[in-house]
């Protein structure tokens, strides 16, 4: 009878700090993971997600529905969030081209409410950004066929869908520049702004 492996605590708890570095933001509940990058001749490989890992750093999510979208230079998407008991948290990448991704703390009682997080996620940094529960997010698309990848701990809730304005000048978010008109949809141009916004209300 062949033997079974033996596992050793140690050894994996060092596999698992090998394989991607995590790091707090400003908001420290919002994260950056930089997986590594094993490469050669024949290409790439890297772990997209590692639970062991992420619970290890304070990312406690079981997450449960994985979403991705196609969006060409200039499509704005956000700010989206879900009303209890629906809300998410969610773990972004982009698989190609590139974001500037934004979270927005809308948490009433947390120090940090009305400020946010903005990171450029890229196919070429491979990075990607943990936003818990309590966040509107949304991303600018930088590139033409950017191809855009989240995970949600909470499964899609229509009845629950809500957002912020994108331009809300109480955010004060800088979207970058683009040579192109940015793109949104008739909905995300509806939302109104974080004063007027009924956050988190039944």
């Amino acid at each position: 009878m062949p033997r079974r492996p033996i596992c050793f605590q140690g050894a994996h708890d060092q596999a698992i700090a090998s394989t991607m570095n995590i790091t707090a933001t400003a908001i420290p509940d919002v994260k950056i993971i930089t997986p590594k990058v094993f490469g050669d001749s024949r290409g790439y490989f890297l772990e997209t997600h590692n639970q062991a890992a992420m619970k290890a750093a304070g990312i406690d999510a079981n997450f449960c529905q994985d979403n991705e979208s196609c969006s060409g230079k200039g499509v704005l998407r956000g700010l989206h969030f879900q009303r209890p008991p629906y809300e998410q948290a969610k773990l972004v990448r982009v698989v190609r081209g590139s974001v500037w991704d934004v979270a927005v703390d809308l948490r009433k009682e947390s120090p940090t409410f009305g400020n946010h997080v903005a990171v450029v996620l890229s196919g070429e940094n491979k990075q990607q950004l943990f936003i818990p529960r309590g966040f509107a997010h949304g991303f600018l698309v930088l590139e033409d066929e950017t191809i855009f990848s989240y995970k949600c701990d909470n499964f899609y809730a229509p009845q629950a869908e809500a957002g912020i304005r994108w331009d809300d000048p109480q955010l004060n978010i800088a979207w970058p520049k683009s040579d192109v008109p940015f793109l949104l949809s008739q909905r995300d141009r509806s939302f109104l702004t974080l004063n007027e916004s009924a956050l988190f209300s039944g």
